[in-house]
């Protein structure tokens, strides 16, 4: 009979199980699945010790043994079902981790500034992991760097306990630390009361559209801070509404719609499209400082790029010879060897020869600049060249060193207010000036090609800087060592005798103006304060027996609140007057001044105005901040990893800001970057 076979089978399957080959050591089943599988057996007793977490039940040659999970060590079963042995050993045992998670561990040596440090070392397989993941963000490697053979055995040369990470998992943990530094940003924020922006727009090289958005802001530490927030796909047509849309997006996602008062753009047409147009929404969700009239911030550096680029065009033949010559001999590496060769012979400095980028002056400055050093070899390279066509003449060169000496100004200036990690509002108008005096003087240079290149310049700078910047005013007059004093003295270099009289007393009276707004926003932040507090004193007091008593507190607190605001209000007006009434602080040029350590040194003194004046330093006048994270973008998103998605671009490209910001990284990382467009000959 079939079913009769079938119990016999499984009577013999039960009976062979039972009987273990000699020596072998077998588990015996505990968990509640494998009695579930098993229902007509006799349950077994329910084990309550806590030893029984710590050890599990083995069969050596017959005989029930408990072996520590841990350390592998077997004590034999007892018969009465006592647990004490198992539990002493347990205390005693040395694998176990301890309660707070730590288990025993080892002694090493750690070299601290040529000083042996004996420190605990136990291994943590999750920390690897973590900074795995911040060695690839930081230095743009592919997630499969986590799998590179040499690194692997170079981790376990450093300990025997690393654990080798695949591919996939580290690139979870990218995303992971992305997910994380992005709410410690979002913390960060949350104690910002305002913050600028910079942002721009790039186009990869398979050509997907991205807008990166940079926030600057003083913390509480008084340090100012650059943190990259976005770096996001946006698709096609980039028109002002679409570029605004996108903008706002992001403030929603950081919830920093009612902290941002500037952002800083360039001059395309759609910025002050879609900047008009998210100066509308955000008027509406909280109110601008002045009405927005700093809203909305032009890119210095571009506009002194359109300055100079438009001036070059006057000598454009001579910086065409000059372009030529460099890609004539920049095309053969027996050109480089010669043209060398006769460097050395003539004695001159080994140096790199530059070939421009022609949308960015500054490079056209440096490639000229180098070439005038070395003006002296082309001659002397097309006698042995017959296929060199490009030589300037004397009078060529003699232009080329006229502009060059004309340009050393303006690329000062721009590498000075392209810093990031310094204030540069209060720094640009005495910059501003020499630029406005040098293309005066221009105008009477003897030099006809210079005499029209700084009259084309002059109409660019009237057009663009033909009125007070309002930013960079109030940033003078907050700077202690300048005040209303440096207006005063610059103004008339850069406006008519009544025009700049004019723009002192505009200054004079939006920055008054601004400073109420100030001590409105405080009065506000301060009742509201109030408020919760007297709010929290009633729900108080509603649990106490006085009721009576307790409202009379409350509503005195109120009164004493009310009138403390009034007083301190009062008292708040006479800052600004203080601040213009007393001496300007005299500092020598030999050391950098640290204007927002000043403000922080004066904050008692000073409360409102303080903050107001590191609001204003940590607005940028330039969006290099912004377009700097576009040269770590083109490593990124090489020929070789075109196929990363907009997800992924932007998780790696802000968490390497983050991770710089994180790790106290050594260096600018404005500086770091290099254009991929601009090619340097090496001739040493």
């Amino acid at each position: 009979m079939p079913a009769d076979n079938n119990v016999v089978d499984a009577v013999a399957n039960h009976l062979e199980a039972q009987v273990q080959p000699q020596g072998q050591v077998q588990p015996v089943a505990e968990n509640q699945n494998e009695e579930e599988a098993r229902p007509y057996e006799r349950k077994k007793r329910k084990k309550t010790s806590i030893a029984w977490n710590d050890f599990k039940v083995v069969v050596v040659e017959g005989v029930e043994k408990l072996e520590c999970r841990y350390c592998k060590t077997r004590l034999l079963k007892s018969a009465s079902g006592c647990t004490s042995q198992f539990l002493r050993h347990i205390e005693r045992c040395t694998r176990k981790p301890k309660a707070d998670g730590r288990g025993q561990q080892h002694l090493t040596l750690e070299n601290n500034d040529s000083v042996l440090v004996v420190q605990n070392f136990k291994y943590d397989q999750a920390k690897v992991r973590e900074l795995m993941a911040h060695f690839i963000i930081v230095h743009e490697q592919p997630f499969v760097a986590a799998e590179y053979e040499v690194l692997n055995k170079l981790l376990r040369a450093c300990t025997p306990h690393y654990k080798k990470i695949c591919r996939t998992t580290a690139t979870n943990d990218v995303f992971e630390t992305y997910k994380i530094f992005k709410g410690k940003i979002k913390s960060l924020l949350e104690g910002v009361n305002r913050m600028s922006l910079t942002t721009n727009l790039w186009k990869s090289n398979k050509t997907v559209q991205y807008m990166v958005l940079t926030c600057h802001f003083v913390d509480n530490d008084w340090v100012l801070q650059k943190r990259v927030l976005n770096f996001c796909h946006v698709k096609p047509p980039h028109t002002g509404l679409v570029v605004s849309d996108a903008l706002h997006k992001c403030l929603v996602d950081w919830d920093i719609v009612k902290k941002v008062w500037t952002i800083t753009v360039d001059n395309a047409s759609y910025n002050d499209s879609a900047l008009k147009h998210l100066k509308g929404i955000l008027s509406h969700q909280g109110a601008l400082p002045l009405a927005g009239e700093m809203f909305h911030i032009r890119c210095c550096a571009h506009i002194l790029n359109i300055l100079v680029q438009d001036g070059l065009k006057e000598i454009q033949e001579i910086v065409n010879d000059v372009r030529e010559s460099v890609k004539h001999i920049a095309a053969s590496e027996v050109r480089v060897a010669i043209f060398r060769d006769i460097a050395k012979q003539l004695e001159l400095p080994t140096i790199k020869l530059v070939l421009d980028c022609s949308t960015q002056w500054n490079s056209t400055y440096h490639m000229i600049s180098t070439t005038l050093e070395l003006k002296d070899v082309f001659p002397m390279y097309k006698e042995r060249d017959s296929s060199y066509h490009s030589l300037p003449t004397e009078d060529a060169w003699e232009d080329v060193k006229n502009v060059c000496d004309f340009l050393e100004l303006f690329d000062d200036v721009t590498t000075m207010i392209s810093g990031s990690d310094y204030p540069t509002a209060n720094m640009f108008l005495p910059e501003l000036c020499d630029i406005k005096l040098l293309l005066k003087t221009t105008l009477n240079s003897s030099n006809a090609s210079m005499r029209s290149m700084a009259s084309r310049m002059l109409k660019k700078f009237d057009k663009y800087w033909g009125e007070a910047n309002l930013v960079v005013s109030l940033a003078v007059v907050l700077d202690p060592r300048n005040k209303f004093k440096m207006l005063e003295a610059y103004f008339p270099d850069l406006y008519t005798s009544a025009d700049s009289e004019m723009h002192v007393r505009l200054v004079r009276d939006k920055f008054y103006k601004f400073f109420h707004e100030y001590i409105e926003d405080f009065k506000a932040r301060n009742v509201a304060s109030s408020t919760n507090a007297s709010c929290e004193d009633q729900n108080a007091a509603s649990a106490s027996t006085s009721i009576g008593n307790s409202k009379k507190r409350s509503g005195r607190a109120r009164f004493d609140s009310m009138i403390q605001n009034v007083n301190f209000a009062s008292t708040m007006k006479y800052e600004l007057d203080i601040y213009l009434e007393e001496g300007l602080y005299v500092h020598t040029e030999e050391l950098m001044f640290d204007i927002i350590g000043w403000w922080k040194e004066q904050r008692i003194r000073f409360k409102i105005l303080s903050r107001m004046a590191c609001d204003i330093m940590a607005i940028p006048v330039t969006s290099v901040a912004s377009e700097a994270t576009f040269s770590a973008g083109g490593r990124v998103i090489d020929p070789q990893r075109a196929s990363l998605g907009e997800k992924s671009v932007e998780a790696l490209l802000c968490s390497h800001d983050w991770l710089r910001a994180h790790h106290v990284l050594k260096g600018n990382f404005e500086a770091m970057t290099k254009k991929e467009d601009i090619i340097e000959i090496d001739l040493a």
